[in-house]
């Protein structure tokens, strides 16, 4: 009988190299899961992706383990090879908005076990450009920190790491002139900050992103901050933000399957809290269920919009000697 196949794909580095400790833990859940598994540490940045797109096709699922940034390049790589294979995801990294949004547990071993006995859940990710994006694009005062940030930095203080190195350009906040078409709209307008997510969790807070927020709907949430007039402005948006409020008139939030976006001059942004490049000229799509996740279907049911198909038994359709021969 021939074992099915697993490409464990992990950044060595990630969160202060926690996965060193459990290494042989996690692969060994792998095996007696019933899996034969290549194992194969990251050597630099945008290498999982060229892995996955080089020796990925023949196994019937990819595990990955760091931070986002490293899920980032194994959906990259799936996305740019066309190949259709599960992901389990161990969160190793300072913040795991994803993993969190998910309800992937912190526990390496743990999540090694959601990874490879969970169910598939079809989840949305997002088309930058011709880029990827797994859960968040953004712009603006804060999120430079997510590449500029030392990783020492980021490993000690988690998410606060944003917020502190963020803090420092209060004093100095940059305002961008945009054009903005989504759907049947059009938003002209100067703003300090935006984001485009598919996520529950936004640098370590839950809540970031509005209500009502699946992760499999198709349509993206967008939150875009006004440039304040003044401090009083300022306070305002600072208060919203921190009771995770948007009901201010200096704040945009809507859904959106579909962005144009057109600045007078190019704008550095991030996906998934790393370097994205800088645009003029910008469109994102959301990719609709474009790659099956291995989560627990428990943690899930609150974010998808097609819950009888996560539950779904595997079973159902099989005789009584079929299921005895698996």
């Amino acid at each position: 009988m021939n074992r099915k196949k697993i490409l464990f794909v992990f950044n060595p580095f990630s969160g202060k190299g926690l996965i060193k400790n459990y290494l042989v833990d996690i692969v060994d859940i792998m095996v007696k899961a019933g899996y034969e598994v290549t194992i194969y540490p990251t050597q630099s940045s945008g290498d999982a992706t060229d892995k996955i797109i080089k020796d990925a096709k023949g196994y019937d699922r990819i595990i990955c383990s760091g931070g986002d940034g490293t899920l980032d390049e194994v959906i990259t790589g799936l996305l740019k090879s066309k190949l259709d294979i599960p992901v389990g995801y161990i969160p190793a990294g300072s913040t795991n908005d994803f993993a969190n949004s998910l309800g992937i547990p912190k526990v390496m071993t743990q999540a090694a076990k959601t990874a490879v006995t969970g169910a598939e859940f079809p989840c949305d990710m997002g088309d930058f450009n011709g880029d990827t994006f797994v859960y968040v694009a953004a712009f603006g005062i804060f999120t430079e920190v997510s590449y500029q940030t030392p990783q020492q930095l980021k490993n000690i203080l988690g998410h606060l790491a944003y917020i502190l190195e963020g803090a420092k350009h209060l004093s100095d906040i940059k305002s961008y002139n945009m054009q903005i078409e989504y759907d049947d709209h059009v938003i002209q307008d100067k703003f300090i900050y935006g984001m485009v997510t598919n996520s529950v969790s936004v640098g370590g807070f839950k809540g970031m992103t509005g209500d009502d927020v699946k992760l499999d709907d198709g349509v993206f949430e967008v939150t875009l901050i006004k440039t304040p007039k003044n401090p009083v402005e300022l306070s305002e948006i600072l208060t919203c933000l921190t009771n995770l409020r948007d009901d201010s008139d200096l704040i945009y939030s809507f859904k959106a399957k579909k962005l144009h976006i057109i600045t007078k001059e190019k704008v550095a942004w991030t996906l998934d809290g790393e370097y994205g490049g800088e645009h003029d000229d910008l469109t994102i799509n959301n990719l609709n269920r474009a790659v099956p996740l291995i989560v627990d279907a428990a943690e899930i049911v609150g974010i998808t919009a097609h819950p009888t198909e996560v539950f779904e038994d595997p079973y159902e359709n099989l005789s009584l000697e079929e299921i005895e021969k698996l």
